[in-house]
């Protein structure tokens, strides 16, 4: 048996080479650079720091510590814990391997079995016999081993498939993981910004209030307009309206967060502090011909094929002969003491060739929808890798426009800064209105809120291109 197993081995390893398409994933472009202009060795300067773009750097792990917040690491390792996705996932997985090893075990192994089977039965004698019917007592006890020789690779074609399969998924989990960590952190940017974006509106609401109820006097008092003091109280409801959509976004995000975190939404975390949050200096950027090894959705798409490519074998491989062995071994009789005497002893050994004739085409069919899923894992896998090379050049343009964005938010908000103490000074001072210094001051808001919404996008673009870049 053990000579029968090596040989039945030998033979589906070199039948393997014979049947279906080539496991090999197809040879994609390697461009020297990812967008349309050659990426720069670092980002505008904005916030005093300037990211260095670490070509052909190896990724980082546990990028999330990169960005310097304690609370940060820990809510992304609450989510890793908790999340009932990822855990659903990892169970998944789970069921996967064990249905492999059942695979394997049923194809690798010859099956042995224990029967016993006593039996009493009344059933029909001989017509000239005066008794028609006899009562008789069957007792049989044997063990029954059977084993098909994969000669062709069938089985174990059929086997590597589904442990494609098993590592595609095991690939998806670990994107999945991926994709977890990288929603925490945006989830945990977006929050803090959404909350620094609603302080800011509310004091430009307020200012917006207070400036038309000031003009509204002058109006009474004959130093203002009727349309100055209309066109005010437009401008004050409209900002005043922007207020309730943006708390309801700032909500919105702490509940999606939560989720994340695997809480429920009343169990948010409190919003971070932007300033908590520090921009990595260093960011690595793997080369095109890299990044196919790390990413996690590449990798994934590659499993996908070659199990489809061993799928289609294994349907090549069954339409040949298979030679199957049948053997057992026991005791039987019709009653007691020829069971359990010399005489009881029952045994059997046969061998079966059976080859595929006629299954109304449907071998034929099967193997061409192997073929044809084989070939939309091809066309996948090349999809997967050109998404990946575009979602790396994106993220690699935005992070540098993020930077210029800041630095022009910031110049603003300085700008507006300045006016709106100057304008607070005169005042004091008498040479210019009241009103004049809530105009400042709201403009001043307004610019708060744009810079919190460029300093999260900032953020939030290095959380997305360290993910980009895949495992190390």
């Amino acid at each position: 048996m053990k000579t029968s197993l090596v040989l039945a081995v030998t033979l589906a390893l070199s039948a393997c080479t014979a049947f279906g398409p080539s496991r090999k994933p197809p040879k994609m472009p390697e461009p020297a650079h990812y967008s349309v202009e050659s990426q720069p060795a670092q980002t505008a300067a904005a916030d005093g720091v300037a990211q260095q773009l670490a070509t052909g750097a190896r990724p980082v792990p546990e990028w999330w510590k990169e960005f310097g917040s304690d609370d940060l690491n820990a809510l992304v390792d609450e989510g890793l814990r908790n999340s009932p996705s990822y855990q659903s996932a990892q169970a998944t997985l789970k069921a996967a391997r064990e249905q492999l090893r059942g695979q394997i075990g049923d194809n690798l192994f010859p099956k042995v079995d224990l029967e016993f089977n006593p039996t009493r039965q009344r059933s029909l004698g001989i017509p000239v016999l005066p008794q028609q019917t006899f009562i008789e007592n069957v007792f049989v006890a044997q063990a029954k081993a059977s084993y098909t020789f994969d000669f062709f690779g069938a089985a174990f074609l059929a086997d590597r498939a589904l442990a494609g399969q098993v590592k595609q998924q095991a690939l998806q989990l670990e994107a999945t993981r991926r994709a977890l960590a990288t929603n925490i952190v945006v989830a945990t940017i977006n929050s803090a910004s959404m909350a620094e974006q609603v302080a800011a509106t509310e004091a430009l609401v307020n200012l917006g209030e207070e400036r038309a109820r000031q003009i509204a006097s002058r109006y009474k008092l004959g130093s203002a307009s009727r349309e100055e003091m209309l066109s005010s109280e437009q401008d004050a409801a409209n900002a005043a309206a922007t207020l309730p959509s943006l708390r309801a976004q700032a909500a919105a995000v702490r509940h999606a967060q939560a989720v994340l975190l695997g809480r429920s939404p009343d169990n948010a975390p409190p919003p971070m502090k932007l300033s908590d949050l520090k921009v990595p200096e260093t960011v690595p950027v793997s080369v095109p011909s890299e990044l196919l090894h790390q990413r996690p959705d590449i990798l994934a798409a590659e499993a996908a094929l070659k199990a489809a490519a061993d799928a289609a074998g294994a349907a090549t491989a069954s339409m040949f002969p298979s030679l199957t062995l049948n053997a057992s071994y026991g005791h039987g009789g019709f009653d007691w003491s020829t069971f359990t005497s010399p005489q009881g002893v029952i045994w059997s050994v046969a061998g079966s060739v059976t080859q595929p004739l006629f299954h109304g085409g449907a071998l034929f069919a099967r193997r061409r929808q192997y073929l044809a899923n084989y070939e939309a894992a091809v066309g996948q896998y090349k999809q997967t890798v050109l998404s990946a090379f575009r979602n790396v050049a994106d993220t690699l343009v935005s992070l540098d426009e993020d930077a210029n964005t800041l630095t022009q938010t910031q110049r603003a908000e300085r700008a507006a800064h300045d006016t709106s103490s100057d304008t607070e000074a005169r005042y004091k001072l008498g040479a210019t209105p009241y009103y004049a210094t809530l105009t400042a001051g709201q403009q001043y808001q307004n610019a708060r809120v744009q810079v919190a919404r460029a300093r999260a996008s900032r953020l939030a673009d290095t959380a997305a291109l360290f993910d980009s870049m895949g495992n190390p």
